[in-house]
């Protein structure tokens, strides 16, 4: 018996003995010492490093050292690749580090960031011209170990009645999209410091964003406050930096800060893409060299930092002297108390009483020994010295009985996790004010057909939420089709946020929206309040959205004028029967054609109604909307970060040139000036042009007229100010009017030869054509002379 226990041991040790000796070499990284360290005031600590040593020299310093890594065959003296920065010499004699083009400032180990200076985009209204002209600047930081610090900087715009974006784009495929609106009327109306939408507005930015542009509203313009506000700005900036002044809306003194229209931005970096678990894997490349150093998974983004463990500090990159070094804790500010001792250890420090005294040697005092009796001594040191033992059992005769316990604990953990799961649904349950919404509906009995579904039915109906069931995104959540016992097809919204001070009345609020009645509105068939998120189910329209029609369906060329009309009809009256016939009114709040279905015979049906009681208010809620509604969301939101009726309007106006032109409300795939539809359309409609950007069907089957009264009213809903803006019954009474107009039998028709040259006028060839291209290899591109705005 012990011969075998031997014999396996030693099988073990020899097992191991084999292991270690595969294991892979540790990377060794310890930068040439003829490296530069320095570039003028900025230090570059490694992994960073600037050019290269020569192959096989063996002069000292500059001799065998290159500034670029392109002209020297050798060690480099960063980690590589875009860690190397090249130290340029300034027309002053003073030495700057930069990447690429871009100036960097300074190099932070600790947090994983490097602040470079950022071009600032501009557009200047141009009196003389009735134009506006700028430069408007992109970054590109894609496949390269950094990303935009979403904590440190903000997207900030400067200038009176400015609106500007911030986009991250692949072809047609938007990944993000924000901005801000800023205005003043008056030089009084600004304040230093502040930047809350008077002359100057921010918004953030979210994690692991590394291509950015920046768009100006071709709609805001300083055309009206050019005699003390010409110029408008935007960047993406280091906000802890950022200073706002009035100066900066009267003045360029903002492009001149740094002299030549540069500001900080801060740049979070990591190691590779892999997590610290699957880097440690390969030792050969995983770059947490130095002693005592511990990997940390990048917070923006994927790879990981390096860094010094806990009472160490140094360069955890570097596996020579630099690396992490024990901080001597005892020759800086520590926790021991006055008088004590304080003992300096690896890693840490220790603090004790002296000899004699006795107390509390962290934070506390020490205070001389009272001389004790000789038993009481003895007694201490009994205690002191007594030892504790153990006796254990035969483990082989045990194993049966721990078998058998494992099997009654996992039991016992099942039993637990399900009573656990019933308790967080009933929790869920309360916090959304089901036991409120039960009693209301029994008081309320003749609304017997609203529902309080169960999790379970709605996680069988969707296939536990299964993405293939995904029928539609939006701000406000995720819609899944859903096929219930009784093989109803429903449609079951998953909201993404919820107004905290609405949580205990969710259940009421959502009772009260299925008192909406309506041909042309979604119904809401009830809710489910027994998960972390609270469902809405709704009845399930399944031919689509007006966005498929429009933008998606092959025969959309073929869908008439009165077939649009309709559509357009019954939308606006369905929003207006939200406006002013329920009770309490509401605001719909994200009104676009992805949110307008259609049934089998091209019936309109709002959906997605009363979502905007239900998330939050204010800057948040702006900030999900916009990167869903880019396109559709009222400017005057943007300053106010609250929705109105005539917000709804403003979106519907979007939705009818949608739907009569056959454009989408943005699209990348367009040049610049051609983009924005809202944009294209105020351009034309002011050069009297706008039957150019009219779908063909409808240039075939409308008149004159009737052109001229679309285009006024779409005009009318899309004006900026929301108070100039007719309500949601006026554009009913409108279309309705346009529908009669379109039947009524001696109306003229003219061809669409005849109504192009009735509708064209001569555009305005009043520009300042200066076109510059400034392009630092595929990651740095500015455009001058944006676009002719007006």
């Amino acid at each position: 018996m012990h011969s075998a226990i031997a014999a396996l041991a030693m099988s073990l040790i020899l097992i191991s003995l084999l292991l270690l000796l595969q294991l892979p070499e540790v990377a060794s990284a310890v930068p040439d010492s003829r490296c530069p360290t320095k570039c003028g005031d900025v230090e570059i600590p490694y992994p960073f490093g600037i050019g290269a040593i020569i192959a096989n020299c063996s002069g000292e310093g500059e001799n065998c050292f290159f500034n670029s890594t392109e002209t020297a065959i050798g060690a480099n003296c960063s980690l590589g690749g875009d860690f190397n920065l090249t130290c340029n010499t300034m027309g002053s004699g003073l030495k700057k580090p930069f990447y690429y083009d871009l100036e960097v400032l300074n190099i932070s180990l600790a947090m994983g960031q490097v602040r470079m200076l950022n071009p600032i985009s501009s557009a200047c209204y141009n009196p003389n011209y009735n134009n506006v002209t700028g430069t408007r600047w992109s970054l590109n930081l894609e496949e390269t170990p950094y990303r935009f610090s979403n904590l440190h900087n903000k997207f900030t715009v400067i200038g009176c009645d400015t609106l500007a974006y911030i986009l991250d784009y692949h072809g047609s495929n938007i990944s993000y999209y924000s901005g801000c609106v800023s205005m003043c009327e008056d030089e009084q109306s600004i304040v230093n410091d502040s930047c809350s939408g008077m002359g100057c507005c921010q918004t953030s930015i979210p994690k692991n964003l590394q291509y950015y542009e920046v768009s100006f509203d071709g709609n805001f313009n300083n055309s009206a406050t050019w005699r003390f506000s010409r110029c408008s700005y935007a960047a993406l900036l280091d906000s802890e930096w950022f200073p706002f002044q009035t100066s900066y809306i009267t003045t360029n003194q903002f492009m001149q800060i740094n002299g030549d229209g540069r500001v900080p931005v801060v740049i979070d970096w990591a190691i590779g893409n892999e997590t610290c678990e699957v880097a440690k894997l390969n030792l050969t490349s995983y770059v947490c060299v130095s002693a005592h150093s511990d990997c940390v998974d990048s917070s923006n983004g994927p790879g990981y930092l390096c860094t010094c463990s806990k009472g160490y500090q140094g360069n955890p990159y570097v596996s020579n002297g630099d690396g992490c070094q024990d901080i001597n804790e005892c020759n800086q500010s520590n926790s021991c108390s006055d008088g004590a001792n304080c003992q300096n250890l690896p890693g840490n420090y220790s603090c004790h009483c002296p000899k004699d005294t006795h107390g509390n040697a962290y934070n506390g005092i020490c205070i001389p020994d009272q001389k004790l009796s000789l038993a009481v001594k003895v007694a201490i040191d009994n205690i002191n010295n007594k030892k504790m033992t153990c006796m254990y059992d035969d483990l082989a005769g045990g194993c049966s009985g721990i078998i058998i316990l494992l099997l009654c604990v996992m039991c016992l953990y099942i039993v637990y996790q399900r009573r656990k799961l019933e308790e967080m649904k009933r929790k869920y349950f309360k916090q959304y004010g089901g036991h409120e919404l039960e009693k209301r509906m029994k008081l309320e009995k003749s609304l017997n057909k609203f529902k309080i579904f169960g999790s379970k039915e709605l996680e069988k109906a969707t296939n536990h939420f299964d993405d293939k069931n995904i029928i539609g995104r939006g701000g406000n959540g995720v819609v899944y089709k859903g096929v219930l016992e009784n093989q109803d097809v429903v449609a079951i919204k998953k909201p993404k946020i919820i107004n905290e001070d609405l949580k205990k009345q969710f259940g009421t609020e959502t009772l009260i929206l299925s008192y909406v009645n309506h041909v042309n509105i979604v119904k809401l068939l009830g809710c489910c309040l027994e998960m972390e998120m609270p469902l809405l189910v709704y009845e399930f329209v399944q031919n689509g959205t007006l966005f498929h029609l429009i933008h998606e369906n092959e025969n959309r060329a073929t869908t008439f004028l009165d077939t649009r009309l309709r559509i357009a009809y019954e939308s606006a009256d369905a929003l207006d029967y939200l406006h002013s016939k329920v009770s309490p009114q509401i605001i719909h709040g994200d009104v676009k054609s992805s949110n307008i279905l259609l049934d089998v015979d091209n019936t309109a049906k709002i959906s997605d109604f009363g979502a905007s009681k239900l998330i939050p208010k204010g800057e948040e809620q702006f900030a999900t909307l916009l990167q869903f509604t880019h396109g559709y969301i009222d400017p005057e939101c943007l300053v106010t970060y609250e929705l109105t009726y005539k917000s709804d309007v403003y979106s519907f106006g979007v939705v009818l040139l949608e739907l009569f032109t056959g454009k989408k409300a943005i699209n990348f795939e367009e040049s610049e000036e051609q983009r924005s539809l809202v944009s294209t359309f105020t351009m034309l409609e002011n050069q009297n042009r706008v039957s150019e950007i009219l779908d063909n069907q409808v240039k075939l089957e409308a008149n004159i007229e009737f052109i001229q009264e679309l285009t006024k009213l779409i005009k009318q809903c899309l004006k900026l100010k929301g108070e100039d803006r007719p309500t949601m019954k006026e554009v009913a009474e409108e279309l309705n009017g346009l529908r009669t107009l379109n039947q009524h039998p001696f109306v003229v028709q003219h061809n669409v030869e005849e109504m192009e040259s009735l509708l064209s006028g001569l555009p305005n060839d009043n520009r300042a054509d200066s076109n510059t291209t400034f392009n630092i290899e595929s990651r740095f591109t500015g455009q001058s002379n944006i676009q002719d705005w007006l």
